[in-house]
């Protein structure tokens, strides 16, 4: 386990690996590791001994990241997405492409066949999403208990389970917001951050 001052080339290769890490997303701590892998999703789900019935947050260096998960957007769905993004907030999308699709990201999803995505404002996070590739970051905390606001409150929930954190010091922004995007309409599931305040 380390403890980095910021992004690097070593935690990139660590979560391509299938490590998970904790980092300072563009809210609060986030217990991050690759999107792409069941195994590592699974394993924070552990550690963060997380209700098995409840999605992750994914986030993304850009829309293009989307297509990797099976979703197509329409071009009233695009406009407001790139009125949304980047922004602290979470997107509620469909997984439209199939059952296929559907069944692979089961995992993600948790049988709501929707998968909740953020393309964040922060450039050097965004840079970090374009070499690691879509991660989920559900907060850094326990089920139950409140998100871990420093890396030494992090380190009292996960210790030496996680494989690498990173310092971004005190962070005091709310979770990010979250909204269900529909048929062309957006709703309101939980405010925070950004706009939905």
């Amino acid at each position: 386990m380390e403890i980095f001052k910021e992004f690097n080339s070593e935690t990139v290769k660590i979560l391509k690996n299938g490590g998970i890490g904790v980092i300072p997303t563009d809210t609060i701590y986030g217990i991050v590791g690759s999107a792409l892998s069941r195994k590592t999703v699974a394993r924070i789900y552990k550690l963060r001994k997380r209700n098995p019935r409840k999605p992750v947050i994914v986030l993304i260096a850009s829309m293009l990241d989307l297509k990797k998960f099976g979703i197509k957007l329409n071009r009233g769905d695009r406009r407001i997405l790139d009125e949304l993004w980047p922004a602290p907030v979470s997107v509620i999308l469909r997984l439209s492409d199939g059952k296929e699709k559907a069944k692979r990201f089961e995992y993600l999803h948790r049988g709501k066949n929707a998968v909740a995505f953020r393309l964040p404002r922060r450039k050097n996070l965004l840079r970090f999403l374009k070499n690691t590739g879509p991660l989920a970051a559900p907060s850094a905390n326990l089920e139950g208990m409140p998100p871990a606001k420093t890396v030494k409150e992090a380190r009292r929930y996960f210790g030496n389970k996680i494989d690498f954190y990173v310092n971004g010091g005190k962070l005091k922004s709310k979770p990010s917001a979250l909204v269900s995007l529909k048929r062309g309409k957006v709703s309101i599931v939980r405010k925070g951050a950004g706009n939905f305040k």
